[in-house]
């Protein structure tokens, strides 16, 4: 940096002294991790669309979308007993008691494998985004292009209450925390410490698919997780508007070219530091790479796909409109992290748990509609993860801590209106009961589950486990719902 530049006047001081105040010593280092964080666009909401579309993909392009419930969805709930024996059992006070739906609301589904009980699914999973004459979640279902799982969960080893009880098996540690079990959950190996998330280790093994590594393969909508954590493909964040960009200090008065002009000065100087070199290091690439999705995302045509103006809807949204654009930049493979929050619901459960499937049917369901628009729905599958179930016995107005819970799938290439895995014997005390209230031992584990998705993306038989270590503990490595 020159002070003899003309351009570098007191208003640039003044710019560049807002800059050194706000990065701090004990800042430092958080502000590094987290610059492709900064800066957010406005949320587009459910208006004029902005340019989004790209080309076709090409037929080999797939992309993998995890959506994480956090906080412990109960999918007691979300897959209700609907044959008149287990419907009673499950609302009598001995099952579900005042967190019980009414069953005239259940939404019966059909599931092509019968297990010899019927299945109705939560009403508000037929909710949809005004105008588009469909039912959301339960008419994907209907079409073949949504499956559930049956009670998954965190498994070091097939687990029966037995084995529990007399705790003569390993069992995943911590099994009732939110922090423990949703690393667990997004790393699939219960029982290590954790380094790499599944995620993270699949596009370790097939990023070499792609054509550009200027982009990461691997994007989140919602912030930094443990599932997108790998050894060679790191994480990029951007917002559920679109891309990041660096912004100024509240309540500046610096031009905005000032600001630019500072900012390439204070990029291109020579440091002698290593750390200072670094952090330049990766703020130039956080600026470039968030120009070049800029760029991209506002040279493609617009969705006629109406999402959702909620976060979660912005998110699938802009999750679209990058797949879109994945021949621009270059992918053939990308993995993507959306979540949306507030299922720990130990009290007035009913109403908020009716609010977030609302919106989870409405949101997943554009995102869909919005596959099937760019031509890829057979390329594009969205699965769901979350902490843990929760407790079939309610706590007076909820539902607390459980284990093992149900999921769902959704996509093209799944194959859909039928039940994978076996939903847990809903029985209090019963054999899939690791206590007193219903806390579901899984049937399947996670890692059946994560390697059923990772071989459609493409991680062959052979490394697979490098992927699930534990894999060969269980009887299942492909459930076949995709």
């Amino acid at each position: 940096m020159n002070p003899k530049n003309p351009a570098f006047d007191p208003v640039r001081r003044q710019f560049l002294g807002q800059c050194c105040a706000a990065v701090t010593a004990t800042g430092m280092l958080s502000t590094l991790a987290q610059l492709r964080m900064m800066g957010a666009v406005a949320s587009p909401g459910n208006g004029p669309q902005p340019p989004a579309r790209a080309g076709n993909l090409p037929s080999d392009f797939k992309a993998l979308v995890c959506l994480f419930l956090a906080g412990g969805n109960d999918a007691n709930n979300m897959i209700v007993p609907f044959d008149t024996a287990g419907y009673n059992a499950y609302a009598s006070a001995a099952g579900r008691g005042a967190i019980a739906l009414p069953r005239s609301q259940l939404l019966e589904i059909k599931p092509a494998t019968n297990d010899g009980r019927g299945w109705g699914m939560h009403s508000s999973l037929n909710a949809d985004v005004a105008g588009t004459n469909t039912t959301g979640l339960k008419a994907l279902f209907d079409q073949g292009k949504m499956a559930l799982l049956g009670n998954v969960g965190t498994l070091v080893v097939p687990t029966t209450k037995a084995q529990y009880t007399s705790r003569s098996v390993p069992l995943p540690p911590q099994l009732f925390s939110h922090n423990d079990q949703q690393v667990e959950w997004q790393s699939s190996i219960a029982d290590k410490p954790f380094a790499t998330g599944w995620g993270g280790r699949v596009a370790d093994l097939t990023h070499a698919l792609n054509g550009n590594t200027s982009i990461s393969m691997s994007i989140s909508l919602n912030g930094q997780n443990s599932f997108q954590v790998g050894k060679r493909v790191v994480q990029f964040a951007v917002n559920p508007g679109g891309a990041v960009s660096l912004s100024a200090a509240a309540g500046t008065s610096v031009p905005a070219n000032i600001r630019r002009a500072a900012q390439n000065d204070l990029l291109a100087r020579q440091n002698a530091n290593l750390f200072e070199a670094a952090f330049s290091g990766v703020t130039e690439n956080a600026i470039a790479d968030s120009a070049l999705i800029s760029g991209v995302l506002s040279g493609n045509a617009p969705f006629t796909t109406a999402f959702p103006g909620t976060g979660l809807g912005q998110q699938l949204r802009t999750i679209a409109r990058l797949i879109a654009s994945a021949p621009q930049l270059g992918l053939k493979r990308q993995i993507y992290f959306a979540r949306i929050g507030g299922f720990d619901l130990h009290d007035a459960q009913l109403g908020a748990h009716a609010n977030l499937f609302a919106d989870i049917s409405r949101s997943v369901a554009a995102f869909h509609r919005a596959t099937v628009e760019l031509g890829c729905a057979d390329q594009v599958t969205l699965f769901t993860a979350s902490d843990f179930g929760r407790t079939y016995n309610t706590n007076g107005d909820g539902s607390d801590h459980g284990w093992g819970s149900n999921h769902f799938v959704v996509g093209g290439a799944v194959k859909g209106g039928d039940i994978y895995g076996r939903m847990a014997d809903l029985t209090i005390r019963g054999p899939d009961d690791a206590g007193t209230r219903g806390m579901w031992i899984p049937t399947t584990s996670v890692d059946e589950y994560s390697a059923t998705l990772a071989s459609w993306f493409g991680v062959s038989a052979t490394d697979l486990p490098i992927v699930f270590p534990n894999l060969g503990r269980f009887a299942k490595p492909n459930l076949g719902f995709v």
